[in-house]
């Protein structure tokens, strides 16, 4: 296919992968945390693609770990960035609900949206044409894109090879899980060789992975606190991914300053933040998510840690219309 390839990058935490479409114009498909930015510039030039040469960045979503990586490019090389229209909107405006930075405590420096996708858009690399498809469930504006002549599917977020997407129901809405059921329903549809999630490894047998999380998604329609156990530990975890642990004598005051903390307590389990504190700690050390090393609380995946450097400049939404920020 005119020497054409996908090129597919697993990344270690807290990065999500990336694919790169090598072709006549270069499309990068998600770019990763903010602080691995140069690591992604690396990443695609080792493969032969320089960051000048990037056509397009597409984003699945809008989640720090997918769009980290977009002010690097589209600041130092113009590199144009193409998202869902609805979370374009978002990020355009820098509403403050941007990303969920704000509500998740994690730092995204600011971007802007240049082309804004609808279902059933296509998207050309020169060879091949990626046609966007409208999968929401993870977040409202998820996409997915399907490249029809290799029968290939990039899904983001909406499942993996053995896991599903965290559920946000306090930001996308209490409906999430029928939305994902009827995202994966599409997907069915169509005829898949191979998937290319978010996280984890490639998936050679889609089909099964997408049965599996249908399964499991039906499980939740009827033990809806399942969803939220799911989204407070990946949350949680991440937390602890990208601050490197947290200290035994800061977890208390830090989980308490959290937006997705107290709606999960509150709302979720009916219980008071300061009561939830020492739930979720023993379920995370139970389920082996998370372990005490130290007197520190660490996440249980594999990650390398941030920069401090970087971590604590701590840019959200709020920050964004800031001098010196692209507006």
């Amino acid at each position: 296919m005119n020497n054409s390839s996908i090129i597919f990058f697993e990344r270690k935490f807290p990065s999500a992968n990336m694919l790169l479409i090598k072709d006549q114009l270069p499309v990068l498909i998600d770019t990763g945390f903010g602080s691995d930015a140069k690591g992604t510039e690396q990443l695609i030039k080792e493969v032969g693609v320089s960051p000048e040469e990037l056509h397009l960045i597409v984003n699945t979503h809008y989640h720090s770990d997918h769009v980290g990586g977009n002010f690097h490019f589209q600041k130092n090389f113009g590199v144009k960035i193409a998202a869902h229209k609805w979370e374009a909107d978002l990020i355009n405006s820098c509403d403050l609900e941007s990303c969920s930075a704000e509500w998740l405590d994690q730092p995204v420096e600011p971007y802007r949206v240049d082309i804004k996708l609808s279902d059933n858009d296509e998207i050309n690399t020169g060879s091949r044409n990626l046609k966007v498809l409208y999968t929401p469930g993870h977040t409202l504006g998820h996409i997915s894109l399907y490249e029809p002549e290799e029968e290939i599917l990039i899904c983001g977020d909406l499942f993996h090879k053995n896991d599903i997407g965290w559920l946000n129901i306090f930001r996308e809405g209490v409906t999430s899980i029928q939305r994902s059921i009827e995202s994966l329903d599409l997907l069915s549809m169509l005829t898949i060789r191979k998937a290319y999630s978010g996280h984890g490894p490639q998936i050679e047998n889609p089909m099964v992975s997408i049965d599996a999380a249908r399964k499991r998604f039906e499980k939740w329609l009827k033990a809806p606190e399942k969803v939220s156990w799911h989204a407070c530990k990946r949350i949680f975890s991440f937390t602890l991914i990208i601050k490197n642990g947290l200290a035994k004598e800061e977890v208390d005051e830090y989980l308490l300053q959290c937006g997705w903390f107290h709606d999960f307590a509150r709302y979720s389990f009916q219980l008071n933040p300061e009561e939830f504190i020492r739930v979720l700690l023993d379920e995370m050390i139970r389920s082996g998510a998370a372990s005490w090393l130290n007197d520190h609380l660490i996440s249980s995946t594999p990650y390398h840690a941030p920069q401090k450097k970087w971590m604590n400049k701590n840019i959200k939404p709020k920050d964004w219309k800031s001098p010196g920020y692209l507006t």
